[in-house]
């Protein structure tokens, strides 16, 4: 599976935050309780120096007191009034992690965060209704593709348990993401119904999950499936590069991107795609700032399009959903003061504007929100998401590509037509019980702008 959560990917070899001199003496081993204290003091320090709103964190705040560097890192969270969004706080990312567990996710192996280094099943489910779990993905070579398993099946039983409703979400979090070994009844489009045993194990992730074109008329329409920016970056760049060559030799005329459950990544994975999608006339032109606070104003940088590829697209089409986060807001941010941009999904995307890199504190890495990014007509205050153009319901009961799923369906019809179907004709709703069931089934995933500089 996946530790995809909300923030942007960054190198390795950044800097431990406790500075110590290199000619002191070495210090004498300390025990495993005096380790932990000193990563959960260390993770405050780091926050005190690189949070975005490390001025908002109280004097008397209390690190020891937490369990482990990631619940320093989720109670600091609180700390993060945001000008123009009242008295709720706008981080919702800030992290800790293992550090073996960042290294598999930042490397593309799936495993979900907090589990143990073995991995996972690289199944993932959502409900479509209370009562109704779905297959929402599955990664090819893990455990789950491995045993032929697809989007859109449901899952009637799991370790001998029919209690499967939005209620007993738990169970199945644990079940489906932190088990060594679960058995799942799943029922198949067919009206047969399969028992199947699964194995954890850690997996390569696609940088490119699906690639396709459709013809219709004189549209010819290329679909590309991106679920995270995270993972080694030659590989994401050369499978991004092969897609955009198999559009190109099919005389694309139209794209669609779908990012419904993409969760975010690397900076420079999402500028390489920016580069590849946008039109010839952004090359040279500014893709984006990254902005962080006055103590470290001199990382602040700007990026530019450097225009890659023989696309050139006047407009694209993005999917997204509530699950559409981090870098991959960012690139629907940064090309559209160049191109026309079409969004469609159920709800708003996640809204995370903001990044962090990883800073090392004994065997974690933390990540503290650390800067804030900004388009080239400087909007970059998305805290409440992206509102889609057209509603659609995610197609939770259909395979990828399949042209009848809600979501790329309405993409085709707009692409073919110029229009979008009314609400009043589709008179979708989201059911916001189910919504927040499937935010927890999703919460093993990463979400976030990982910046890949090493900063010292």
């Amino acid at each position: 599976m996946q530790i995809r959560f909300l923030l942007l990917l960054v190198l390795m070899g950044i800097f431990n935050s406790c500075k110590k001199n290199a000619d002191a003496p070495a210090s004498p081993p300390a025990d495993s309780t005096q380790l932990a204290v000193r990563a959960k003091d260390s993770a405050l320090i780091d926050a005190q120096s690189f949070y975005l709103w490390y001025n908002q964190i109280p004097s008397a705040f209390n690190a020891p007191s937490y369990t482990d560097p990631n619940a320093v890192m989720t109670a600091l969270r609180a700390y993060s009034m945001e000008p123009g969004f009242g008295n709720t706080p706008v981080d919702r990312w800030s992290f800790g992690v293992l550090q073996t567990n960042w290294n598999q996710l930042s490397g593309g192996i799936g495993t979900a965060a907090g589990a143990a280094a073995t991995g996972d099943f690289g199944l993932n489910v959502f409900f479509l209704v209370d009562g109704d779990l779905r297959v929402k993905l599955v990664y090819p070579q893990s455990p789950a593709g491995l045993a032929g398993i697809q989007r859109g099946w449901k899952v009637t039983a799991i370790d001998g348990s029919t209690n499967i409703n939005i209620a007993n979400a738990t169970f199945i979090v644990n079940a489906v993401y932190y088990s060594a070994s679960s058995t799942f009844t799943f029922l198949k489009p067919d009206g047969t119904s399969v028992n199947m045993t699964l194995t954890a194990t850690t997996y390569p992730e696609p940088p490119v999950y699906l690639d396709t074109v459709y013809n219709s008329g004189s549209k010819n329409i290329g679909y590309m499936v991106v679920q995270s920016f995270l993972g080694d970056t030659s590989q994401l760049s050369a499978a991004f590069n092969s897609t955009i060559s198999y559009f190109n030799s099919q005389n694309v005329t139209d794209i669609i991107v779908d990012l419904r459950y993409n969760g975010g990544g690397y900076v420079s994975v999402q500028q390489y795609l920016a580069d590849l999608l946008a039109p010839a006339s952004a090359n040279n032109q500014l893709m984006m700032k990254e902005t962080f606070n006055d103590k470290h104003s001199s990382y602040n940088t700007a990026l530019y399009f450097k225009k890659k590829g023989p696309l050139n697209p006047s407009h694209i089409l993005f999917i997204v959903s509530e699950f559409t986060a981090s870098a991959s807001e960012l690139l629907i941010n940064n090309l559209k003061p160049y191109m026309s941009v079409k969004l469609i999904g159920p709800g708003n995307t996640d809204g995370k504007p903001v990044g962090f890199f990883p800073i090392a504190d004994g065997s974690w890495f933390v990540f503290p929100v650390s800067f804030r990014s900004t388009n080239s007509a400087g909007n970059g205050e998305y805290f409440n998401g992206f509102t889609p153009d057209a509603v659609a319901a995610d197609g939770l009961t259909k395979n990828w590509g399949d042209v009848t799923e809600s979501c790329l369906a309405e993409a085709i019809k707009y692409i073919t037509t110029g229009t979008f179907t009314p609400l009043s004709v589709q008179n979708y709703k989201e059911d916001p019980a189910v919504v927040s069931a499937n935010h927890l089934l999703d919460h093993a995933n990463f979400k976030g702008i990982v910046d890949s500089r090493g900063f010292k």
